[in-house]
């Protein structure tokens, strides 16, 4: 994994204009000397989000959001640090350098070049569409689906022509190199060096990652006598990795994560379908089964409940199986949609209206009672032996799962569903899990070993980083109180000392300013590593003495453990002693006190 050289990292910071990166997201009106609209973070009626003239960061007097542009993409977007300093570059047109574990790692285009190409792709895919003969005939296929202009504009879905060479030309026109038309995944050289475009005579869907740039396509052929897969995907690239890609949530993410919920539906045409029928937390798959981590990242955006909207047929009923599995086993509730037999969300929009649809979600069962549902169609219930059985079958595949709690109430209502006593499913009597029927999964926990003093060091910088430049109180409290002989990490020592010499210097302290003084690939980790976790900006100054708290604890209790060991070293004279004595007493006798300002 890599990170980016300060020089780039550098640049980056001198392009980027907040009010820009702000404004592409929140409606803001200048008023005088700042700028101002209603907060993205949380629900008002009346402006109190504001940027100053020149500023480098945004306060929310409602709320208390503050930060600069790397937080708020992180916070708006719903993204880690590093994909919010992409998501600048590619925004400032800032190539980023990046510094690689492995210097013998082989270095083809850019994400940058990638990205350009794919974009040029798509333009020319959409233009070809709805400007030549060939594409006019996908339109006609398109709109027997039932989409229209609108409906193709918006998404801009395109159509790859049969002339591979017409594209290679164009391609090779608007100065797009081979090795980046063949790293983006749009062409792939066989044998005999003859480049080949991937998508040809397809409609071409495409993929956006969450700053809205093109990382890829879904290619569809229009015709059940055309050779080949109803689907084409772009292959694994930099830039695309089918097993982590949803497709839609460029348009979803937002509404997901302000909802806490998503529906999930196999098909492009599907996801799309919904979107622009109001249901805008919808998503697909990339014509691949659902992955952990697609669960992951749906789960990063605070998802707790999904809806799977597969196609009615045996497929959709597996997957649906399969897929729901996976949701629960990390704590997500999932509710299984019943479409009816040989329709998928699309049909049922164009044929039954979104009212419908609505309804099946409104109505849609739970996991376990779709469970049953599913594996009593080869059980007879009112057989004991086939019920028991099913019911084993089914706590097994409950006992895989991650989440004791989802664990234990899941077996609770198999219970309670089959009609049998929960000490059968392995609770026992008062609704305790029985041992024999609860085994966590080997590999479960963590092996990797926590070190308690980098944990607790970390938690300080995240403090000082993310809320240290909103007001000065903080981190006068911070200097007041620690120096960096308290730190016993020296990465966290190191960086540190880095803010505070820049706060004393009055130089910036945003977060493209901090990690362009890192000096190291495992400083720009940690520091990615520490941002990526948020702060409660209520309980600033709470969390920051509760910590500072434990941290001059520490060091405390380490300067008497020290004098002890020398004492009891052996090494040391009677006065030595004495005088060690005196200051284990001097210490003892001072516990540490924050010093409390009243800045903060």
């Amino acid at each position: 994994m890599g990170v980016y050289t300060k020089k780039s990292i550098g640049l980056l910071k001198e392009k980027v204009d907040l009010v820009e990166v702000v404004s592409s997201y929140v409606n803001l009106k200048p008023a005088g000397s700042i700028y101002r609209g209603i907060c993205p973070f949380h629900d008002e009626k009346t402006p109190s989000f504001i940027i100053q003239k020149g500023e480098l960061h945004y306060h929310c007097f409602g709320c208390g959001a503050h930060g600069d542009a790397i937080t708020f993409l992180m916070g708006y977007l719903k993204i880690g640090f590093l994909e919010a300093v992409e998501v600048l570059a590619d925004r400032f047109r800032v190539s980023l350098e990046r510094v690689e574990w492995s210097e013998k790692e082989e270095r083809g285009p850019s994400k940058g070049a990638l990205k350009e190409a794919l974009s040029k792709a798509a333009r020319f895919y959409h233009y070809y569409l709805l400007h030549s003969d060939e594409g006019h005939l996908a339109l006609t296929y398109l709109y027997e689906r039932g989409l229209d202009l609108e409906f193709i504009r918006k998404f801009q879905i395109g159509w790859a022509p049969q002339n591979e060479a017409l594209f290679l030309r164009l391609m090779q026109k608007l100065q797009c190199s081979a090795k980046a038309l063949e790293g983006a995944g749009l062409v792939r050289c066989s044998g005999q060096g003859e480049r080949r475009c991937l998508f040809a005579k397809r409609v071409v869907f495409p993929i956006l990652d969450y700053g809205g740039s093109v990382i890829g396509f879904s290619a569809r052929k229009i015709s059940e006598k055309m050779l080949g897969p109803k689907y084409i995907n772009t292959p694994e690239t930099l830039l695309f990795k089918k097993s982590n890609i949803l497709y839609g949530l460029s348009f979803s993410r937002k509404h997901i994560a302000k909802e806490q919920k998503a529906i999930l539906v196999e098909g492009q045409i599907d996801a799309l379908r919904l979107i622009q029928e109001g249901f805008n937390l919808t998503v697909a798959g990339q014509g691949t089964a659902l992955t952990p981590a697609h669960v992951e990242g749906l789960s990063n955006l605070g998802v707790t409940k999904v809806y799977l909207a597969f196609d009615g047929d045996e497929a959709g009923q597996g997957a649906a199986l399969r897929g729901g599995s996976l949701f629960q086993s990390e704590g997500i509730e999932v509710y299984v949609v019943t479409l009816p037999a040989g329709k998928d969300p699309d049909a049922i929009l164009r044929e039954d209206g979104p009212p419908f649809f609505a309804g099946l979600l409104e109505k849609a069962p739970d996991y376990l009672t779709f469970l049953i549902s599913y594996f009593s169609k080869d059980n007879d219930l009112s057989s004991p032996s086939q019920k028991n059985r099913l019911i084993h079958s089914i706590v097994n595949q409950i006992r895989s799962w991650e989440h004791p709690l989802m664990v234990h109430e899941s077996l609770r209502r198999l219970a309670k569903l089959m009609e049998v006593p929960e000490e059968y499913v392995g609770l026992e009597k008062g609704g305790g899990m029985g041992r024999a029927m609860y085994v966590k999964k080997e590999g479960f926990l963590s092996e990797i070993d926590v070190d308690p003093n980098r944990v607790l060091e970390t938690d300080l910088l995240r403090w000082l980083f993310l809320l240290g430049d909103s007001e000065d109180g903080l981190i006068r409290l911070i200097q007041d109180n620690l120096q960096s002989i308290h730190f016993s990490t020296s990465i966290c020592r190191r960086m540190f000392s880095m803010y505070m010499e820049n706060f004393r210097e009055n130089k910036p302290t945003d977060l493209l300013s901090v990690v362009n003084n890192l000096e190291s690939v495992e400083e720009q980790l940690l520091f990615s590593q520490i941002v990526q976790k948020k702060v409660d900006a209520k309980r600033a100054r709470e969390g920051v003495v509760e910590t500072i708290t434990n941290i001059l604890q520490r060091h405390w209790m380490r300067e008497r453990e020290k004098i002890k060991i020398q004492i009891q070293s052996g090494r040391c004279s009677e006065e030595e002693v004495l005088e060690l004595a005196k200051r284990f007493d001097t210490i003892k006798a001072a516990a540490p006190e924050v010093k409390i300002n009243n800045e903060c």
